[in-house]
C-alpha cells in the first residue's frame, strides 16, 4: 500500500474501524461478552471460538493500519492507543483467570490476556528508524506478533479440549474438583500442560519466540515498560496455568465420581498442544516465511 491521505478525517475513521473491530476479538475494555460465552459453550466451540474466529478481526486491523495506513500511523504517538488497550487485557484477562474457580471461565480470561500481545504488537511495530513516516516495519515486532497469534490458536484450542476432557470425567467444570486427575487421563493432563507452558513462553515452544521476539523489538526501541510488561505477563500466563496443574496432581481430595475420557478426546487435545511446542522447535521455517511476508507498511 501507498498509506491513507493526510488529514483528520482518515484518521477519525480508523479510529473507528479500530474500535468496532476490536470488539470482536474482545480487546480490553471490550472484552465482557467473550468470557461468558467461551465459558458456556461445549469444548469444540469454545476451541474454534478462542483459536480462530476471535482471529479474524484482528487480521482486518492488521491490514487497516499496515497495508491501508502504513508507518504515517504506526511511526505516530496514536500507536499507543492499541499497545496500551493490549497492555491492558494482559493485566486485567491474566488476574481474573487467577480468580477463577470455573476451569472454562479460567481458559476464557486467559483469551482476553493472550490477545492483548497481539495488540501490543502495534506500539513496536515501526522500526527506531521510522521518523516522520520513513524507515519500515520492525522484524522481530512484526514476526512475534503473528507466530504468537499461531501459537495460541493451537495451544488454546489444546487448552479448551483438555479442560472439556476434565470436566467430561468428574462432571463439573470446577478447578477444585479435578483433584488428583492427572494420573487417571495423564494425556489430558499432559496436553494442558503443553498448552499452558506455550502461552507462558516457556522454551521451547512457539510461545517463547514469539515473546522473545517481542521482547528483541521492545529492547531495540529501548521501551523498558514494554520489556517489563511482556516478563510479567509471562510470569501471571505461568501462574494460573499452575494453578490448575497443582489441582490435577493434588491426590488427597480424589473425586467421588470419575467417567472413563474416550481415548479420541484426549489424543486431540494432545496433539494441538504438541504442535504449540513444534512452532517452537521447527521456527526456522516458519520465521523465513513470515520474513517474506514483511509488509513494506505503505514504504515503497
Amino acid at each position: 500500500g501507498t498509506g491513507a491521505a493526510a488529514g483528520p478525517l482518515p484518521l477519525v475513521a480508523l479510529a473507528l474501524m479500530t474500535v468496532g473491530l476490536a470488539a470482536k476479538p474482545a480487546l480490553f475494555p471490550l472484552h465482557g461478552w467473550l468470557p461468558p460465552a467461551h465459558a458456556a459453550a461445549p469444548a469444540p466451540g469454545s476451541a474454534i471460538l478462542s483459536a480462530l474466529v476471535v482471529k479474524g478481526s484482528f487480521y482486518i486491523v492488521v491490514r487497516l493500519w499496515v497495508d491501508v495506513y502504513g508507518l504515517g500511523v504506526l511511526a505516530a504517538p496514536g500507536v499507543l492507543l492499541p499497545g496500551l488497550m493490549g497492555a491492558g487485557a494482559i493485566l486485567w484477562g491474566s488476574a481474573m483467570a487467577l480468580r477463577q474457580w470455573s476451569l472454562k471461565r479460567l481458559i476464557a480470561y486467559s483469551t482476553v490476556a493472550q490477545l492483548g500481545y497481539l495488540f501490543v504488537m502495534f506500539a513496536l511495530l515501526a522500526s527506531p528508524e521510522s521518523h516522520g513516516g520513513t524507515g519500515g516495519l520492525h522484524p522481530s515486532a512484526w514476526t512475534g506478533g503473528i507466530l504468537h497469534a499461531l501459537t495460541h490458536a493451537t495451544a488454546k484450542a489444546a487448552m479448551f479440549l483438555a479442560a472439556g476432557s476434565m470436566s467430561y470425567a468428574v462432571a463439573r467444570d470446577d478447578i477444585r474438583a479435578i483433584s488428583g486427575i492427572a494420573h487417571r487421563i495423564p494425556m489430558t493432563f499432559l496436553a494442558f500442560g503443553l498448552g499452558g507452558i506455550a502461552l507462558a513462553g516457556i522454551p521451547p515452544s512457539g510461545g517463547f519466540l514469539a515473546k522473545w521476539l517481542l521482547l528483541e523489538a521492545a529492547l531495540d526501541r529501548g521501551a523498558w515498560g514494554w520489556v517489563v510488561l511482556l516478563a510479567l505477563g509471562g510470569l501471571l500466563t505461568l501462574g494460573y496455568v499452575l494453578r490448575v496443574l497443582g489441582y490435577a496432581l493434588d491426590r488427597t481430595d480424589p473425586p467421588e465420581h470419575f467417567r472413563t475420557v474416550p481415548r479420541r478426546m484426549e489424543w486431540t487435545a494432545l496433539a494441538l498442544a504438541l504442535l504449540a511446542v513444534l512452532m517452537g522447535l521447527r521456527a526456522g521455517g516458519i520465521v523465513d516465511r513470515l520474513a517474506l511476508a514483511l509488509p513494506t507498511g505503505g514504504v515503497p
